[in-house]
Parts: structure tokens; C-alpha cells; sequence
């Protein structure tokens, strides 16, 4: 996301023009209807470079709980990389503005891997930002260089900004889905009609020597929540479309089918949490008193609500929903059994504010212990952020979600 005196995209910024769509009551139908007869952009598996489809499918890369029983994400928001050690700092104090550039954004980024030693990492959008690019591949690299250089599998979602450099949407996407230890996906495998690029699942096992070791207990869910309206009546950013929607019931189905099913059947669905971009309308919601952070900006959702927080609530297997976009909230706030949170604004071409630090969000995933002693099914979902200051501050340790004090929907 930016301000509007930062790109010529952004007259659009933060309109509070509510348009009322009414996707809730007909989601599903009305998606099956329009997928019959509207063409909509699609990868075709056949058109990836063999080194992309080799990539996409390491089995080495397979997430997995590890022998302690925790598995950890760190979300990046917001990078806006561009040029490197020519690319200028945004809203910092005059006496950092020298020598400030992308290159604080990678030391940050550096500093969290050593810090917090994830599992996996999640780029939640804007990772570059395409108009101040000159090469937009370069940028890319640059920008994951650290998740690369470090080993660490990593997924990514495309923001509002990625496609506004020398490449397409989609070959932004193709291009993240080529590089290392990226288990980024353009689209869902088997799926040819989907709207955006960048919507996939990722599976986390249990841990080895478990009753778990081959089943999924933790879901994860990617989607692109576009960039910009292509309806003239309605002005804004864009949503997630029926087709996106549609897909997602249909994997969080086929998920907890396989969930309740032997060997270790179980009662009730996995946890899933959901990375995007793009905030919901529903975060609009939040008032200081109910939430874990700060608000201090509007929020820069869709001016349609197309009807995806409540397609979550149905499916009911989702605890957490994680994004970007506004660059200085950093808020969680629970709303129907789903918390919806930011990730704080990361990088520093990103718009921010002087004297509140760079951030990032962590979230610990744990699992309970078996009558055996052995680990379990996901126990706890919990969350802090660090900052980039002098000693990497925690703050805002809090409960997500627990399985013991989970009310049933």
C-alpha cells in the first residue's frame, strides 16, 4: 500500500465508499455460474519451465512440525524494495535519512532469521515496489535474497504494487515460484478457472515418530487479494473474487475430510490460518478496546465487501487471518471465532512514521502431548512482534487461539 503522494495508483486510497454486494447468500453458486462462461486468467501447468516445476515439487521441502513440537512463521509485510543502496528510506528521523536505504530492510530481515530461527516465511505483498524498479526480477531477488541465502522454505503473496515494474502479475508470480527454497505456487494444481495468481495451500505435518507423522495438523492458506477494481462503478482496491472463494471451501473440505479420517481420525478440522494482502472489510470493526496493538491509519480494504469473512466463519476451520497493506497498524482483533491481524509495516521504501520502529510478526504454532508422550494434534496458536531497534523488542505476546479454550462455532 502507499500514500497518495507516492504513486499515481493511489488517488484512490482509503475511499470509505461502501457498496453493498450481496456474495454472502450466493458465494458458491453464483462462482459456478460465472466460471462457465466468463474466461479468466489461468496458468496452464504445461507452460512452466521444467527448473519451476522441479522446484514446486521438492519433497525436501515439505513443512513438517519438528522434534520439539513447534512449528514457527515469521510474515513479512510490505518490504517495498526496489533499488537496494540507491532506493531512499521513507519516514525516518533526519539524522537516520543518510545512508538509510533497502539494505535496512535486508539487515532487518537478517537479524529476525537469526533471532527467531523460523520454520517458514511468509511475504504478505508489496514485496517490491514496482514503480521505483528498475528491473523488477532484480528487485525480487534482492528482496528474498535472505530467506534464500538462509535456507528457510518461504511462500509469498502478491500485493497492490508488484506488478507496477517492468513485469505482468503473473510473471511476477512465475518468477517468485522460480527461485530457491520458495514453496510458492502460481495457482492450485488440477485448477485451470481461478481469478489472480498466487492462491495455493501448504500442509504441515505432524512431527516424525508421531501418530501424526502423515497427516496434515496445521493448514495454510494463500490468496491473492488483487490490486485495484476492474469495475468502474465500484472504486478502490480489489477483493477476492468467487473463483478464489470457491476454491478455497472446496480445499478446506477436502482437508478436513482427510483430517476426520484414519489413521488418527479426529472430531473436528485442523487449524487453518490464511495469508493475503489486502485487509477485510470487517477489520473496519475493531475499536481500541477489543483489539492487541495500535491503529493509526484508516483501513485500506475493498469499498466491496465481496463476502470472504463470512465464507471463512463457514468453513470453520480457520483461527487467523494475517496481512499487510497498512503499513502503520499492527493490530489483532477477534471477530466470530477468526483473528485478523496485521503484520506492521516491514520494510523501509514503505511509507511508516518516525519514531515508531520497523516490525514484524511471529507466530508459534504448538502441539499438545499424547497419554503416550508422544506429540499430538495443534494445541496452541500463538503471536508476538519484534522490532527493529537496538535489542529486536518483543512485543504484544498473545494467545490466538488454544484448543482448550476453543468454543465451538
Amino acid at each position: 500500500m502507499a500514500r497518495a503522494s507516492s504513486s499515481i495508483f493511489v488517488h484512490i486510497n482509503k475511499r470509505k465508499l461502501w457498496v453493498s454486494i450481496p456474495f454472502q447468500g450466493f458465494v458458491v453458486a453464483f462462482a459456478v455460474l460465472w466460471l462457465c462462461f466468463v474466461p479468466i486468467n489461468a496458468s496452464a501447468p504445461g507452460q512452466y519451465p521444467p527448473r519451476q516445476q522441479r522446484i514446486s515439487q521438492k519433497p525436501s521441502l515439505k513443512l513438517r512440525f519438528g522434534r520439539n513440537g513447534e512449528f514457527k512463521i515469521l510474515q513479512v509485510a510490505d518490504m517495498h524494495y526496489a533499488g537496494g543502496k540507491t532506493t531512499p528510506c521513507k519516514d525516518v528521523l533526519p539524522g537516520q535519512v543518510q545512508g538509510c536505504s533497502d539494505l535496512n530492510t535486508t539487515a532487518f530481515i537478517r537479524r529476525m532469521i537469526e533471532a527467531e530461527k523460523p520454520d517458514l516465511i511468509v511475504f504478505t505483498g508489496d514485496n517490491i515496489y514496482g514503480s521505483d524498479s528498475k528491473d523488477s526480477a532484480k528487485s525480487m531477488d534482492a528482496a528474498f535474497a535472505p530467506a534464500i541465502a538462509a535456507r528457510i522454505p518461504w511462500a509469498a503473496v502478491l500485493g497492490n504494487h508488484d506488478q507496477e515494474g517492468t513485469l505482468s502479475r503473473e510473471r511476477v508470480m512465475k518468477h517468485i515460484v522460480g527461485l530457491n527454497h520458495t514453496l510458492s505456487q502460481i495457482n492450485p494444481t488440477g485448477v485451470h478457472a481461478i481469478d489472480g495468481f498466487g492462491n495455493y495451500n501448504l500442509q504441515v505435518g505432524g512431527a516424525e515418530g508421531s501418530g501424526f507423522v502423515n497427516k496434515s495438523i496445521l493448514n495454510l492458506y494463500f490468496l491473492d487479494s488483487g490490486d485495484y477494481s476492474t469495475v468502474p462503478a465500484i472504486p478502490g482496491y480489489g477483493w477476492i473474487k468467487p473463483s478464489q472463494q470457491l476454491w478455497f471451501q472446496r480445499t478446506s473440505a477436502k482437508l478436513r475430510r482427510a483430517y476426520m479420517s484414519p489413521p488418527m481420525a479426529q472430531k473436528s478440522s485442523a487449524p487453518g490460518l490464511v495469508y493475503f494482502h489486502i485487509p477485510l472489510p470487517e477489520v473496519s470493526s475493531f475499536e481500541s478496546s477489543n483489539f492487541t496493538g495500535v491503529k493509526q491509519e484508516g483501513i485500506g480494504s475493498a469499498s466491496a465487501n465481496s463476502g470472504f469473512f463470512t465464507t471463512l466463519v463457514e468453513a470453520g476451520d480457520v483461527k487467523a487471518v494475517f496481512t499487510g497493506h497498512d503499513h502503520i497498524n499492527d493490530f489483532c482483533g477477534k471477530l466470530t471465532g477468526i483473528q485478523l491481524c496485521y503484520g506492521g509495516g516491514f520494510g523501509y521504501h514503505a511509507y511508516g512514521k518516525a519514531r515508531w520502529s520497523r516490525r514484524a510478526r511471529v507466530v508459534l504454532t504448538s502441539l499438545e502431548k499424547t497419554e503416550g508422550r508422544s506429540w499430538g494434534a495443534l494445541k496452541s496458536i500463538k503471536t508476538w512482534k519484534r522490532l527493529d531497534d537496538q535489542h529486536l523488542t518483543a512485543i504484544d505476546a498473545e494467545v490466538l487461539w488454544s484448543k482448550y479454550s476453543a468454543g465451538t462455532r
